[in-house]
């Protein structure tokens, strides 16, 4: 469990918070999604839980223990893949012999596995990479790792459209009942099929924390023409008609949730 208790922050030299009295609760079991628009403090949030970053009030614990003090049994459980990373100028093998003794439950079998399904090599020497091929080598070292709580900020960055379904593949395999997975993004429709819950960020607040069935089981998410708008709490104008959320009858089947007519409709405070 990762708990975020009435934390306040703000980067040296500002005056500006970036979380003021914020507090946040994330269980196992769940693929949450970290969305918002840019300077929202998404990624200070991964920051700050992985102990990178420190609160000047409040506390950050994972499993009970305070992230900011980076205690060894917390750091074998939780692993960061930033936006921007460097890769050392070796071979993939000579990395993962580097990290792996960090991890205990390092496997080789999901490394494997991992680079099979973004169609990678396991002999690739990593400074030999394009951008998109580091990123797909990189998550599936911290796919290996096997830690409880894997942090990922804009995973789909630089990805081309075959290998962020790639991705999606990755991720949905190797999620287990004891995992969480936290994907910070803005691009919402890369990753709105994996997600178990959804945290909605705006202007450094939470706008919304709530699961996805709790959502299809309140709302429903569909095309509309404009004589039937009767009943629709928000709505959007598309080339197929009106995009539109309304309350979901009884009896009706759920719909896949439309994430950005959801933060849209959340930030302008019309659900």
């Amino acid at each position: 469990m990762i708990q975020v208790n009435d934390i306040s922050f703000h980067y040296a030299g500002s005056k500006t918070n970036v979380f003021s009295d914020f507090s946040l609760q994330l269980n196992d079991n769940n693929i949450y999604g970290l969305l918002g628009k840019n300077g929202t403090g998404k990624s200070t949030l991964l920051y700050l839980i992985s102990g990178l970053l420190r609160p000047q009030k409040g506390k950050v614990l994972v499993d009970g223990m305070e992230a900011g003090k980076r205690y060894a049994e917390m750091l074998r459980e939780i692993f960061i893949v930033s936006e921007e990373f460097r890769l050392p100028e070796v071979k993939l093998k000579s990395y993962v012999n580097l990290i792996a003794p960090f991890y205990p439950r390092f496997s080789e079998e999901i490394l494997n596995k991992c680079l099979e399904e973004f169609e990678l090599p396991g002999d690739i020497r990593l400074n030999s990479l394009s951008m998109g091929q580091k990123k797909k080598a990189f998550m599936s070292v911290a796919l290996a790792t096997n830690t409880r709580y894997l942090l990922m900020d804009e995973p789909t960055n630089g990805l081309d459209i075959p290998s962020k379904s790639q991705f999606r593949k990755v991720i949905a395999n190797q999620m287990s009942d004891e995992r969480i997975a936290i994907l910070s993004t803005h691009q919402v429709h890369d990753v709105e099929s994996l997600l178990d819950h959804i945290i909605f960020l705006d202007t450094h607040r939470l706008l919304m924390d709530k699961s996805i069935g709790e959502i299809t089981e309140k709302y429903t998410f569909e095309y509309r023409q404009p004589q039937d708008m009767a009943d629709v709490l928000y709505a959007e104008p598309t080339l197929q008609g009106n995009a539109v959320i309304a309350p979901r009858k009884p009896g009706t089947a759920e719909t896949p949730v439309n994430l950005e007519l959801l933060f849209n409709a959340v930030a302008q405070g019309k659900i």
